[in-house]
């Protein structure tokens, strides 16, 4: 999963960095888009490419999310991050803020019309609402997502309770052999 994560967190870079190049191409000095109709197709673009992006990553977040936080219970202070903790309460309120709205797209979408199927208006402009709707917790994901591999690699180099422990335990003579 963190290898889906580290995809995940790679690829919404490039949807953004993508995004902010089109932006600043496309708007004036004031930030308005030169053609509100092009610059909202654009953006519709970005959110639907960061949901696609975030979808193999969807189904192992949760579990990522509490091996973070049972690592994060367990590390030692001197290697704790402050931010992590913060980091760690925005992806899950990120995580169930999009599972809210997941479902909600879901009862959307049973309530199309029914011709209404991928590709006719009714379908992609209530896909486009869910995708934008999510965009803003996906960027989330993307921004703090690296917080999950670091309390990993933290809790991989910090020492073992159990080494720490054997190292107070006397040391037994060994029987000489005859």
């Amino acid at each position: 999963m963190l290898r889906h994560l580290g995809h995940y967190v790679r690829d919404s870079k490039k949807i953004l960095d993508a995004w902010d190049t089109y932006s600043d191409e496309h708007t004036d000095l004031d930030g308005w888009p030169y053609d509100e109709n092009a610059y909202g197709l654009r953006q519709s673009r970005r959110d639907a490419d960061t949901a696609e992006a975030f979808e193999p990553l969807r189904y192992g977040a949760r579990l990522l999310l509490a091996t973070a936080e049972t690592q994060l219970a367990r590390l030692p202070t001197n290697l704790m991050q402050a931010r992590w903790v913060y980091q760690l309460g925005v992806l899950h309120t990120a995580f169930d803020r999009l599972g809210e709205l997941h479902e909600q797209w879901l009862l959307a979408r049973d309530a199309l019309p029914a011709g209404a199927a991928p590709g006719s208006p009714d379908f992609d402009d209530a896909l486009a609402e869910h995708h934008a709707e999510s965009w803003s917790y996906l960027d989330d994901w993307a921004t703090h997502g690296h917080a999950l591999r670091e309390i990993n690699t933290a809790a991989r180099k910090a020492p073992s309770p159990l080494a720490a422990a054997s190292a107070f335990l006397p040391v037994r003579p060994t029987a000489a052999r005859k």
